[in-house]
């Protein structure tokens, strides 16, 4: 090797090692945000930025962004796995008119968790609470999703993922500006793979539906309410596409126009332990060709009609 190759690989191999250097101080493992940060700050707890998007560029893949003080943090679009904790202080978005708060677009093994956070559609001016369109799994630990023109939680992934929600309140998402047949509480759909979610003590109230699963998912509601949606508290819609699953244990829907329903041949509801009552509506409706299966446990009262379970399933 002659001298002016040497220089040229020895500059090249510098110059690496000075980019990964400068990338690794740009993120870092923890990173902090705070009502009157400055996202010209390296997001550091003592230096923290303004928004949620300005910390997610200073923050490594699995890292996490905490909460210093109460703020509105701005839109952001999620692409790492990354975890956004707001224990402890009040963490709001309230996206522009016909925007999504939050829009998950990671990859197919990158983990997303939202905890503590408040995102408000600003009289339905916002689109969606959050989107999920790609990753491995997202989870929803203690959040108030309020008053979007789309849902509040829209989770229809391009290849399949799992949804985690628990101890979150879902509520007024009612189509709005973006018309009656597009609000929602939580849709999952699994797109062209396959969506699996479990949801766990949560209210939705006041949405268009309270809990939809179409194409392809399947879902497990335990000690949750759906009350005052203007149609159904929970249903399964298979379409003309594949089968459909959606089992509730211990859980209210009340004052719902439609207590429980499921659309279509491949779709199938399982209820244990569910209070169905004062439905403007029926309980129980199946159409197309839907299934419900009653454990026989169910409280089924003051609707109108009550309906009535496809068939009973023993208990064992």
């Amino acid at each position: 090797m002659n001298k002016i190759s040497f220089t040229l690989h020895l500059t090249v191999a510098c110059a690496i090692l000075l980019l990964c250097s400068s990338l690794a101080q740009a993120q870092a493992g923890r990173t902090w945000v705070s009502g009157v940060g400055d996202n010209a700050n390296p997001c550091t707890r003592t230096a923290p930025c303004k928004t949620f998007a300005a910390a997610i560029s200073k923050t490594a893949p699995g890292g996490e962004i905490n909460v210093l003080d109460p703020g509105d943090f701005g839109p952001v679009t999620i692409n790492i796995s990354v975890t956004i904790d707001a224990s402890g202080s009040f963490a709001g978005i309230t996206p522009p008119a016909g925007l999504d708060a939050i829009t998950v677009n990671a990859g197919a093994f990158d983990v997303v968790v939202l905890r503590g956070l408040t995102l408000e559609g600003a009289n339905l001016s916002g689109l969606n609470g959050i989107r999920f369109i790609s990753g491995g799994a997202l989870h929803v630990e203690r959040c108030t999703i309020n008053s979007f023109g789309d849902k509040g939680i829209d989770f229809v992934p391009a290849n399949g993922g799992k949804l985690h929600v628990k101890d979150t309140i879902v509520r007024n998402n009612t189509g709005g500006i973006n018309g009656p047949t597009m609000g929602g509480g939580i849709l999952i759909n699994s797109g062209s793979g396959q969506a699996r979610a479990s949801i766990h003590r949560v209210r939705v109230e006041g949405n268009l539906y309270g809990i939809r699963a179409e194409s392809g998912a399947l879902v497990t509601i335990s000690n949750s309410v759906a009350a005052d949606n203007l149609s159904a508290g929970f249903v399964a819609d298979s379409g003309s596409g594949p089968r459909v699953e959606m089992n509730i244990d211990h859980g209210v829907s009340a004052n719902n126009n439609f207590g429980v329903m499921v659309t279509g041949s491949q779709a199938i509801i399982r209820i244990s332990k569910v209070t169905i009552t004062n439905n403007q509506h029926d309980g129980l409706l199946t159409t197309s060709g839907g299934t419900i299966i009653s454990f026989g446990n169910n409280r089924v009262a003051g609707n109108n009609p009550d309906g009535a379970p496809s068939s009973n399933a023993p208990q064992q």
